[in-house]
């Protein structure tokens, strides 16, 4: 199979048109070979550090926004809710931008849409930070979709590696921004500085990310239909897969420390468990895809990981106050099956297309599901009074995503139940059949 892509130039293979390159020319050919691959690593990795920092630096201030502004219940929740719906919308146009512009400029466009909400967020009132909120996510939003289909251009050989950088970047971006907005407003003038603070995040990436995109090209691969997708049975179960990871995720990011809360721990020690959770992923996020890209098989990883947070949310339904940090930390680790999934979206894929395909299906429906996730669980409590039902509820699902974890992680490609993923690299695997791009 051919490695020709909309944005795809292979670093270093260019062929010598001057006939005349000494020792030294080549050499610093080399280097500069050498150099870019390091710089666009640098590059993707920033720009993943910027996926989830805008999210949680609002959760981080939404109480002194909404005093401050004078926010109804009905604004407040819907910024809460906003960032995961419009994930799982936006997800839906992104592979349309990527045959549009190509995937490396679209990538630019949606660092600056994240910019400029960022900074509009800020500028004025209740309806500005709705409206900003979701430029930005917006913007994320196809980020989200674009990175995996980066890596599977740029890093065809390196899925698990470079997977593993860019989903420790998300996590600690996550992690810092929830524990450093507040002190970072305290320092520039409140809420709206805290908030603003990380544009300058996002500007310095979207300045480094501008150079790369004058390596594309002209599109070059077939499309990868959606509704052809959607007839995969391949493609649906990396989508579940990524479906319930997605709700457990953001229903222990909103309910996690209203958990210990009830069990009697005061509200800095509830909040510092949280971030014990996210914390303890930054590791396991970047272990698991290089874990992933070495097994011939994937599902015992994904099952194995979702055993461990079964236990740990079997200790917050018997157990919350006895060693409650390890309760987090295991909940934390049963994270991992977010980068599981996000380098399956390369390992099941042929091509950078299909990757763009899956990633958006993925995505769409998982984020779609999430959001109603933290509220089920939250009427749940509300109508039983405690969190018996709630708490065995995630652990049904947990028992469903490791089902999920081997139907995903068999080796087989998209668009073929047939066709087994012959290689541990998806740079390596061949197409068995359909046209070659």
């Amino acid at each position: 199979m051919t490695t020709n892509h909309p944005n795809l130039e292979a670093d270093g293979d260019l062929p010598d048109r001057s006939g005349a390159d000494g020792p030294a020319t080549r050499t610093t050919h080399a280097r500069g070979a050498l150099g870019r691959p390091l710089l666009g690593l640098v590059a993707v990795v920033l720009v993943a550090a910027n996926l989830r920092v805008a999210v949680t630096s609002l959760g981080a201030v939404l109480d002194q926004a909404r005093t401050d502004l004078a926010m109804s219940t009905f604004a407040t929740s819907t910024a809460a809710t906003l960032p995961v719906v419009c994930f799982g919308g936006v997800a839906l146009a992104t592979p349309w931008l990527i045959r549009r512009v190509g995937a490396k400029p679209g990538l630019a466009l949606a660092l600056g849409l994240l910019l400029a909400g960022q900074l509009f967020r800020v500028a004025g009132g209740e309806t500005a930070l709705l409206a900003g909120t979701f430029v930005a996510c917006a913007g994320i939003a196809a980020g989200n979709v674009l990175i995996p289909v980066i890596v599977k251009i740029e890093f065809p050989a390196r899925v698990g590696e470079v997977t593993g950088a860019y989903s420790a970047a998300m996590s600690a971006g996550a992690a810092i921004g929830a524990a450093a907005t507040v002190p970072a407003g305290d320092a520039v003038g409140g809420w709206r500085g805290g908030l603003a603070s990380w544009s300058v995040l996002a500007a310095v990436t979207l300045a480094i990310w501008l150079p790369q995109t004058r390596r594309s090209v002209a599109p070059a691969e077939p499309r990868a239909p959606a509704t052809a997708m959607m007839r995969s049975p391949v493609a649906w179960a990396v989508t579940l897969l990524f479906a319930t990871q997605s709700v457990l995720a953001f229903v222990v990011m909103a309910w996690l420390p209203t958990i210990y809360l009830d069990a009697g721990f005061p509200p800095d020690r509830a909040g510092t468990l949280l971030a014990v959770a996210l914390l303890v992923g930054v590791p396991v996020y970047f272990v698991v895809p290089v874990l992933a890209a070495r097994l011939r098989r994937q599902g015992a990883l994904g099952a194995g990981m979702t055993a461990v947070q079964i236990v740990g949310l079997t200790g917050l339904l018997l157990r919350p106050e006895s060693v409650p940090w390890l309760w987090a930390m295991l909940i934390g680790i049963g994270g991992g099956v977010f980068p599981l999934t996000l380098a399956l979206f390369s390992m099941r894929t042929r091509t950078a297309t299909e990757t763009a395909t899956l990633s958006a299906m993925a995505q769409s429906a998982g984020y779609l599901l999430a959001a109603l996730g933290p509220f089920t669980i939250g009427v749940l409590r509300d109508v039983t009074g405690s969190w018996t039902t709630p708490l065995s509820l995630l652990i049904a699902i947990c028992l469903v995503q490791a089902a999920l974890s081997f139907s995903a992680g068999k080796r087989r490609l998209v668009g073929n139940p047939a066709t087994p993923a012959t290689s541990r690299h998806p740079a390596d695997q061949k197409p068995s059949d359909g046209p070659t791009p």
